[in-house]
């Protein structure tokens, strides 16, 4: 993919610029600390990702994404997390605040190029056939959930498991890292959750069918936990599960 890195900070540039090299399937088309001259370069060179710093004089990253019509997707470069929520209303690919880790912009290149790959193998509009100028739309891989005073960005396909426990949801990972909980009910959660990839085997319990590894007679077994089917379930169960 062809990139542009905009940011008022050399050295944030400079730091960006290394982590491109390193993983080599990225080419830096233009490097920018002028926003406006920025614009310009996007208007007229063929870019397919932007990295983009938010806080910048005459311009910023947010009021920059508003002033384009045909922006590329982008991903905001930040030093500042209170903007995550805005960056993603706009439809940003991530959202990374600085200092940025390499293991984290991994993840947020991955995401771009899964993004890219799929816009890619869309079927273009014929000519003279019918359009209405909407967008395309796109679901989410992620949601955001109030956990700890925050409100935490969970990509679905790191969700395990989800238990309720009757005021809270405790939603168990994939990645190693602690259950997050929140004060929600199972409705509230599963109207966040795509249908086609959650699946409620119990009052209890919601689980992510991709870490489904066996059925046993009363209980699935997801990655070692054992998960109990609820009988009101059983026959959704097996029907999903086309058994």
């Amino acid at each position: 993919m062809k990139c542009i890195i905009i940011d008022d900070e050399p050295l944030a540039i400079d730091v960006l610029e290394s982590y491109i090299e390193k993983i080599g399937s990225l080419e830096i088309v233009s490097k920018c600390t002028n926003p406006i001259e920025a614009i310009n370069i996007i208007n007229k060179e063929e870019v397919d990702l932007v990295f983009l710093d938010i806080e910048m004089p005459n311009l910023t990253g947010i009021e920059l994404v508003k002033s384009i019509d045909k922006l590329p997707q982008f991903i905001f470069t930040t030093a500042y997390p209170q903007y995550a929520l805005q960056g993603f209303d706009l439809n940003a690919t991530d959202y990374l605040v600085k200092p940025i880790p390499f293991h984290r912009f991994l993840k947020a290149i991955s995401r771009a190029n899964e993004r890219h790959e799929n816009k890619r193998t869309q079927p273009e509009t014929q000519p003279g056939s019918v359009s209405n100028n909407h967008p395309p739309v796109y679901e989410e891989d992620f949601i955001f959930i109030k956990a700890d005073y925050e409100n935490v960005k969970v990509y679905l396909k790191d969700i395990c498991y989800i238990e309720g426990l009757k005021d809270y949801i405790k939603i168990h990972l994939n990645t190693g890292s602690k259950p997050l909980l929140t004060l929600s009910n199972f409705k509230g959660i599963l109207d966040k959750l795509p249908s086609g990839k959650f699946l409620r085997v119990h009052r209890s319990y919601v689980v992510n069918i991709e870490y489904i590894t066996a059925l046993q007679k009363s209980r699935l077994i997801l990655n070692n936990t054992k998960i109990p089917i609820g009988n009101t379930y059983r026959k959704e169960v097996l029907k999903r599960l086309k058994l």
